[in-house]
């Protein structure tokens, strides 16, 4: 059962790679704009991962990474860094959040520069955005785990553009042992016009029948996800064009509409590509939507 007090963070492990993370994602219903924001805390490496992405299409891929950011005081989510200040406040515990960012990004035209070297424009980024749920928490079975679907509105800034946002989101947060250079992973979280919102994941291993996820309908509620399934297209620098997913009942043709993907470096030296999309789903009725996918690319 997740409860208040998992929202706040959670006595570490001694493995390295034990990780806490909280993400927040937020998507446009048109697919014009999108954004996440990561925190990670690593307390075996003695920092924080911090993302904050935002990408459209027609708009370059605007970014804040960095992997060396000093681990946040006790009972704080307050990141401070050169050029970067953000606070992620729970407002009230599995209802309510809110994330406030100051930072300079990059901006690029070419999204896969993200995999070199993040060459781009120097930017001011800002956001000041809040998520409601529209839906009940939905625990991992078994896991340490859990996601929650949001309605998200304030605003964004990027340089001297300022963008009233008002669409739908996600929410996730986990602790335990996250070893990204071993497992490739698929994620997906949207929603419809209709106003169904779902959330899967899984992993491409033969065998292996592990699918967390929910589908949120408007008039009957939310359940668990009994199926899901993914096949998918990659094109240059292996980023998805394109995708086919069933998840539940749901028969989803997904486009993705603006990459926002990360290169992870191990401690050894060893890379994985992380490849996350604002997407475009369309179900088999016709009805559309939209929201993220990622798919995790471990060394070969």
């Amino acid at each position: 059962m997740i409860t208040a007090a998992d929202e706040q963070v959670h006595p570490p492990e001694e493995e390295p790679l034990w990780n806490e993370s909280w993400y927040f994602d937020f998507a446009a219903p048109d697919g014009s704009v999108g954004g996440y924001v990561r925190l990670g805390l690593y307390p075996g490496l003695g920092v924080c991962w911090y993302w904050a992405y935002l990408c459209g299409e027609g708009r370059p891929l605007v970014a804040v990474r960095d992997h060396t950011v000093g681990l946040p005081a006790a009972g704080s989510f307050d990141v401070r860094a050169d050029g970067l200040w953000s606070s992620l406040t729970c407002e009230k515990p599995l209802e309510h959040w809110t994330i406030g960012l100051e930072a300079f990004a990059v901006a690029m035209d070419d999204p896969a520069d993200a995999y070199r070297g993040e060459r781009g424009d120097r930017i001011a980024f800002g956001l000041d955005l809040e998520w409601e749920r529209v839906g009940p928490v939905y625990g991992y079975p078994g896991m340490s785990r859990y996601e929650q679907a949001c309605d998200v509105h304030g605003e964004v800034l990027v340089g001297k553009e300022r963008i009233a946002f008002e669409g739908p989101g996600e929410r996730d947060h986990s602790w335990g042992v996250r070893d990204w250079w071993s497992l490739a992973w698929c994620w997906t979280a949207g929603r419809l016009d209709d106003g169904t919102a779902f959330h899967a994941a899984g992993v491409p291993v033969e065998g292996v029948d592990w699918h967390p996820g929910f589908v949120l309908s408007p008039d009957a509620g939310q359940r668990e996800v009994d199926r899901f399934a993914v096949d998918t297209d990659l094109g240059d620098d292996d980023l998805p064009t394109a995708a086919r997913m069933t998840v539940d009942d749901l028969e989803l043709a997904v486009t993705p509409l603006a990459h926002a993907p990360v290169l992870l470096v191990a401690q050894d030296g060893r890379t994985a590509r992380f490849p996350r999309a604002l997407c475009r789903f369309v179900a088999g009725d016709g009805v559309s939507g939209a929201g993220w996918t990622e798919w995790n690319q471990p060394p070969a």
